[in-house]
């Protein structure tokens, strides 16, 4: 079938700031060695890479990492020449001025991104002379935080390369014990599995895993450019039913408190679930999904309660009712029928849930309040402290608040705000094919209150962290560090008290865990105490205003200075040899995810461009003569383009695409091509797919659908196009998109008219993902709702 003339093409845009990038062929890292030291749930962890020059010239030289987004970085250094040069960490606004230079001069100043859910990116690079080699050493720094009953420590390996001397080592010590430990993570798959060791000997265990250079080019997330993928050392220690386990040295200590074998608190819980026209689609059903599974794990000794909102509010029932069978039979029904509609007023939605947790109190139990929002309030009250004082008055701190944030829509320090001034937490739920599961997984980490009104007592302590905490659930545990006075251990008395149902409970016997650690781990002691005190300090800065405020932001920043902690407060200026530019890192707040399209217009030769966030699937092609369905998922990071795209034809003709293979479906027949497979072609009287390098092709009657596989960052993702468009006029979805505008207007501002509609629109440019070495095109940028003439959820598919 002859190539057709491309009407509409749908492009992808680096929104990045785009530059040069070295090429790793020029270059060899000889050595990457990471390695991990977990101290009482503390790890601080180096990444050592070594890397050479084989050229007869110079040549710019990269460090990327990729480094647990709850981590501080504490320290980098580079060695070349023997010398070695130190980052230094200072605050942002004294780093704001060679911040400005490296911007004015078309620098990354800013080397430090955030990368999907858990992850930020490090970046720096070095020029390095002809035959010679440089060092990078990069250290951070974390609590690990257990939750589920366990701790968990990713480790990211995605060295850009394969390397010979390829070593993880990670060493746990703990004084409690450790009562299992195992490895889990994309890497620990396959063959890789063979490349991992682990020994485990009461107080402590290793992890080592060395990959030899082919297994790191043979698995499941390996390639040319070697592995990329995540290490994850999941451990939990020992636990007693008394005061826990405290380890004190250099005049600091540190308490872990997770008591075991208690009984649990039956609970009052109020979901306020936002049903909002924004919540359209997936969202909303993998809302429905999430609740369904949440009902099912009430205890019947529970008493729950549901309200949905947008403009209005809609009540399940007036009241809390018991979790016996009956009840949630029927809340599930109602669950069923939840339909995305109207505004969205958080404000009456919240308060009326804080009303029904008052109105019925029950001695005995723990009440929680649960609120799943993916956008700003747009009705009622909508001005944000306003909604903060009315909550803050209506709970008045008798039970927590727990806010979800659908996707990046939404205003998540509002939440964050509005949850930790009600003794609660603010989570964000990432838009993507497991988010019933991440909804579901939040609610289990407080499914099981265990302990209410927990207060941590330490006589002859000061400098606290948190020492009160409205509830304490199964699986999770209590931190609180501080320092002693005098450093005089024989004066320092540690109790906890709490309720247990309707008894007072008092910890404080002496069988806990109660140990001085000597001069060795004086710092580290001292370093928990740091990490937890700037934490808590950047929480409470977000609560205040004015005077009190700046007090807490400059204890932080203080804090964050002294023991060299890369906070939303600080920059490490990175020094190079003379002559060569200085970067500057910050620590990254987590932004949306972006993706941008565009449409090619018929009638002009700018085509216009629109942004899509967070890892949706959308509906690409509908054909309803050929009974032909394309839908394709975004990825979870910025402009990475597609991670899947699925084919239906007819009700028996299955194909489902990603950067690992291609699977086709027919009938009861499944056949799998690899994605390192060069050639392939499976054809019947219906349809025909080809694989040809990184371009896939699926013809079905008038319709050529192509698939190209790019790579940016190290990472693969897939960009759909019309090879050649059908014929027929009511064809469905983005790749079906036509544009035709008119140029209204030039100065002061630019407008657009598309049919009846006036647009603003601004100067932009785009890579073009349906060639395989995509050129930029300009283009004009509007909101996709005026680029689609319609909602954009009208594009979303509820499945893949």
């Amino acid at each position: 079938m002859g190539r057709a003339v491309v009407q509409i093409t749908v492009f992808g845009l680096l929104l990045a700031l785009t530059t040069t990038l070295p090429n790793k062929d020029d270059w060899d890292i000889y050595s990457f060695h990471i390695r991990s030291t977990v101290t009482s749930r503390y790890a601080t962890t180096v990444i050592t890479s070594r890397v050479a020059n084989r050229m007869d010239q110079s040549k710019e030289v990269e460090f990327q990492v990729r480094i647990p987004k709850n981590a501080f970085i504490s320290k980098f250094r580079m060695f070349i020449d023997d010398q070695f040069y130190d980052g230094v960490v200072k605050g942002k606004e004294k780093a704001q001025q060679q911040y400005t230079e490296a911007v004015s001069r078309g620098q990354s100043a800013g080397l430090v991104s955030s990368v999907g859910r858990t992850l930020e990116e490090f970046k720096t690079s070095v020029n390095v002379a002809a035959h010679k080699k440089v060092t990078f050493e990069l250290t951070y720094e974390e609590l690990l935080k257990r939750t589920h009953g366990k701790y968990e420590l990713q480790i990211h390996a995605r060295p850009m390369q394969p390397v010979k001397d390829f070593k993880v080592d990670v060493y746990i010590n703990e004084k409690s014990g450790i009562s299992f430990i195992d490895v889990k993570g994309g890497l620990s798959t396959g063959s890789l599995a063979n490349a991992i060791t682990k020994t485990h000997s009461d107080k402590q265990a290793w992890v080592q895993f060395y990959p030899t250079v082919g297994q790191q080019k043979n698995c499941d997330s390996c390639g040319e450019e070697g592995m990329n993928g995540d290490l994850v050392i999941v451990y939990d220690v020992n636990r007693n039913t008394g005061l826990g386990d405290i380890k004190t040295a250099g005049g600091y200590f540190v308490h872990h408190f997770a008591p075991s074998n208690l009984p649990r608190i039956p609970k009052n819980v109020v979901f306020v679930i936002d049903q909002s026209g924004s919540m359209h689609g997936r969202k909303i059903q993998q809302t429905r999904i999430a609740l369904l599974h949440i009902l099912n794990d009430l205890k019947e000794d529970d008493f729950f309660g549901l309200i949905c909102f947008d403009s209005a509010l809609f009540h399940w029932k007036r009241e809390l009712v018991q979790a016996n069978s009956k009840n949630v039979d029927d809340a599930k029904d109602f669950v069923r029928r939840i339909q995305d509609r109207g505004a969205t007023d958080i404000n009456e939605a919240v308060l009326a849930g804080a009303r029904m947790l008052n109105a019925h109190p029950r001695e005995g139990s723990a009440s929680i309040l649960i609120l799943l929002t993916d956008g700003d309030p747009t009705s009622g009250v909508t001005n944000l402290e306003t909604i903060q004082s009315n909550v803050r008055r209506a709970i008045a701190e008798k039970f927590p608040l727990y806010c979800l944030g659908f996707g990046f829509d939404v205003n998540f320090e509002f939440l964050e705000k509005m949850s930790l001034q009600n003794n609660g937490v603010a989570r964000r739920i990432y838009e993507d094919s497991d988010a019933d599961l991440q909804l579901k997984g939040f609610y289990e980490e407080v499914a099981t209150p265990l302990l209410t009104g927990v207060t941590m007592i330490y006589v002859g302590g000061n400098n606290l962290t948190q020492t009160n905490f409205s509830q304490y659930y199964n699986g999770s545990e209590i931190v609180v560090a501080g320092q002693i006075t005098d450093n005089n251990i024989e004066t320092f008395i540690p109790q906890v008290v709490a309720t247990s149902i309707n008894t007072l409970v008092i910890f404080s016997d002496t069988n806990s865990t109660n140990e001085s650690t000597g001069d060795v781990l004086d710092d580290h002691i001292q370093r928990v105490w740091a990490y937890l005190t700037v934490k808590q300090l950047l929480d409470k800065e977000l609560q205040l205003s004015g005077p009190e405020k700046e007090k807490v932001r400059n204890e932080a920043l203080e804090l964050s200075l002294k023991y060299s902690f890369v906070t939303p407060l600080t920059s490490m200026v990175v020094t190079k040899p003379l002559g060569e530019n200085t970067d500057v890192l910050h620590k990254p707040k987590e932004i949306p995810v972006f993706h941008r399209f565009l449409v090619k217009s018929e009638n002009q030769a700018i085509p216009i461009c629109f942004d899509i966030a967070g890892a949706v699937l959308l509906k690409l092609l509908y054909h309803p003569s050929e009974v032909l369905l394309v839908n394709g998922e975004l990825g979870s990071v910025s402009n990475g383009g597609f991670r899947k795209i699925a084919v239906h034809l007819g009700t028996d003709i299955h194909v489902e695409v990603d950067t690992n293979e291609i699977s086709l479906s027919q009938g009861h027949s499944r056949t799998v091509i690899s994605a390192s497979t060069d050639q392939a072609i499976i054809s019947d009287e219906r349809m025909r797919l080809t694989k040809q390098d990184k371009e896939i092709a699926f013809t079905a009657g008038d319709v050529r659908l192509v698939i190209l596989v790019h790579e940016k960052d190290g990472e693969k993702f897939l960009w759909p196009s019309l090879g050649q468009r059908p014929s027929a006029t009511n064809i469905e979805g983005l790749l079906a998109l036509r544009s035709d505008y008119e140029e209204v207007q030039q100065h002061p501002i630019t407008k657009l008219k598309i049919k009846d509609q006036e647009i603003v629109v601004t100067s932009d440019s785009a890579a073009d993902f349906s060639i395989a070495s995509p050129p930029t095109t300009n283009c004009w940028l509007m909101p996709a709702e005026s680029a689609l003439q319609g909602p954009l959820h009208k594009y979303f598919a509820p499945n893949l």
